[in-house]
């Protein structure tokens, strides 16, 4: 990863709270376990039929039929246990889950999400996001602030198919920290080396920009 990238997911590791129930996204999200300290209090939930996930390894000494929902190879803590995709949505549907994080291709200033679906590239489905999005207590959206073209990935309206409305209380990024409010984006944080003129112009809505001197990460 990019050094802003790596900021950004120990930057977003710091959202987790001891005691949690956290769902790791697949992409950027499943990286935030290797930046949590390894006596960390938390349980981490992996929708494919695990809890208590430890650092990735690598391919050397990984176990081949341990991994997390985006294929990584994982290691297991005192506590882990496996189960089935029931006993897994179970958890989900039934607001187990305090914080889930996800990757997102696009984020609309009222919280709405759209993660699954490019028209005319091929997905396998939406998998669990849409459940997650929905019923955990609290959404956290991981992603790079700009597409590959440079297009904003924070929009006034999602144009991608949505997985779910309002959804989204934070988003972290290469270029900041942002929060949703009543009045759409607000720039809380941002990343070291970047300006509120940087993220404002890179953001394809309005965003509240602070009076005072704004934290960096």
């Amino acid at each position: 990863m990019s050094d802003a990238r790596s900021r950004m997911v120990a930057r977003a590791a710091r959202e987790i709270r001891p005691g949690m129930v956290v769902n790791l996204g697949i992409g950027l999200p499943t990286k935030v376990v290797n930046h949590l300290p390894a006596d960390f209090p938390v349980c981490l939930h992996s929708e494919n039929g695990l809890t208590g996930i430890g650092p990735t390894l690598p391919d050397e000494t990984a176990d081949r039929n341990l991994i997390d929902a985006g294929g990584a190879y994982v290691s297991t803590i005192p506590g882990s246990a496996f189960f089935d995709s029931v006993v897994s949505f179970s958890l989900v549907r039934s607001g187990r889950l305090d914080l889930t994080l996800l990757g997102a291709f696009e984020v609309a200033g009222n919280g709405d999400l759209a993660n699954w679906k490019i028209p005319g590239k091929f997905s396998p489905g939406a998998g669990g996001a849409i459940e997650l999005a929905q019923k955990a207590r609290r959404v956290v959206v991981m992603t790079t602030h700009v597409d590959r073209k440079g297009n904003p990935k924070l929009l006034a309206a999602c144009s991608l198919p949505l997985t779910a409305r309002g959804c989204v209380v934070r988003i972290y990024t290469d270029m900041a920290v942002v929060d949703i409010t009543e009045a759409g984006f607000a720039l809380c944080e941002l990343a070291e080396g970047v300006s509120a003129a940087d993220v404002r112009a890179a953001t394809g809505a309005p965003i509240a920009i602070p009076d005072t001197a704004i934290p960096t990460f």
